[in-house]
């Protein structure tokens, strides 16, 4: 026999957490112990209201079974809700919104819905890997565009412009920034949907990251005439504490709306009932619980911080998110030199920058999802290694 896999897969490598965290339980279970600070898994639980409103639906008898492709009406109505009350967005809930499992489903349905084979798109490096591996899956050609840190970890247009463009399909964007923790700003979005109307690219922003040490929420989609060439994608997962229910979004028009639904109707079968009657009370949490949740990331903030200038690395005080992006010292190759140092010598895991692209080579991150006594404890481990 001589079975083979499909030719795409010799495009993509396994996701760099799976392989990572497969090494860190290896680690583990020989007794080292180690703290891990590499992954955005909020730690804190949702909201009281979210999993009474979970467990009150889940004892229903005729709640269990199959549920429509775009989600309940209540959900799509609550997430044009949130959308108005903290973007300014108004959305029409029945046409441009499609409920998610997810962000990343939903990064590969809209490059399958856009892209053939062969056409391009624009990914930013560093940026999010799964841009990538979604883009190479669907067999296109990837164009990386470069941010850097004397530009704000902004595109550069200038740039953009001497490209070839003239089969970009798509454009990623992350605003507020991961890795970086670049803020969004109105100008950004306007010049970034001036570029996609120029050049007949959909702008694809994943904003995930807005509610979290953020002081001013902006959507793409407040940009008038954004929704003719933009789409957004929006998780639960980190503003409401809710990473493991995939609960998410994608709002555009309604043209491209239907164009994703015919790929998404495809694959899977729909959400279980239960968590979206819980996210519409999720979406409902106050300005407060919002508030409280970043005084816990705020303290921790000053923790990370502290271990990053244990270790040497400069950052910027203003980055919003629940990471914090910091640059290596000169001593350094690399990103992965210091990051192994840190793991095989102190048993305390940190994400060097290189994963997101090769503008990340002298950079790592540390994630805020752990209570003040781990990161005081690694910061312990660190210290005593210096």
């Amino acid at each position: 026999m001589n079975i083979q896999p499909a030719n795409r897969l010799q495009s993509v490598t396994e996701y760099y957490f799976s392989a990572k965290l497969r090494e860190v339980g290896e680690m583990n279970a020989a007794g080292k112990n180690v703290i891990n600070l590499g992954i955005g898994n909020p730690d804190l639980p949702p909201s009281e209201a979210t999993i009474e409103a979970l467990c009150n639906e889940a004892k229903k008898p005729n709640v269990h079974g199959y549920q429509s492709y775009v989600g309940i009406p209540e959900l799509r109505k609550g997430f044009a809700d949130w959308y108005q009350k903290w973007y300014g967005v108004k959305l029409n809930p029945a046409t441009e919104i499609q409920p998610l499992i997810g962000s990343k489903e939903g990064i590969l349905h809209i490059t399958l819905a856009f892209v053939n084979p062969g056409d391009s798109v624009l990914v930013p490096n560093p940026g999010y890997p799964t841009y990538t591996s979604a883009s190479s899956l669907c067999e296109a050609n990837i164009v990386s565009y470069d941010l850097d840190e004397n530009n704000g970890w902004q595109p550069d247009f200038e740039a953009l412009e001497k490209m070839d463009l003239s089969r970009v399909k798509l454009m990623w964007v992350n605003y507020p920034n991961m890795p970086t923790g670049a803020k969004a700003t109105v100008e950004l979005y306007e010049k970034l949907v001036a570029f996609g109307k120029k050049h007949s690219i959909v702008i694809c922003n994943d904003n995930p990251y807005s509610f979290i040490l953020n002081d001013e929420k902006l959507s793409i989609l407040s940009v008038e005439g954004a929704k003719d060439c933009c789409i957004e994608m929006n998780s639960m997962s980190k503003a409401h504490n809710m990473a493991g229910w995939r609960m998410a979004l994608l709002a555009t028009n309604a043209e491209f709306i239907q164009w994703i639904l015919k790929v998404k109707s495809n694959v899977d079968s729909g959400m279980f009932r239960p968590m979206m009657v819980a996210a519409v009370a999720a979406l409902q949490n106050t300005e407060e619980w919002h508030a409280e949740m970043n005084l816990v990331y705020a303290r921790r903030r000053v923790l990370a911080h502290k271990i990053m200038d244990a270790l040497d690395c400069t950052y910027d005080i203003n980055q919003v998110g629940m990471f914090i992006w910091a640059r290596i010292p000169e001593r350094y190759n690399d990103s992965v030199e210091l990051a192994d140092e840190i793991l095989y010598g102190k048993n305390v895991f940190i994400t060097p920058g290189i994963i997101f692209g090769d503008k990340g080579k002298r950079y790592v991150r540390v994630s805020l999802c752990c209570p003040e006594k781990t990161l005081e404890e690694a910061l312990g481990r660190i210290v005593g290694s210096l």
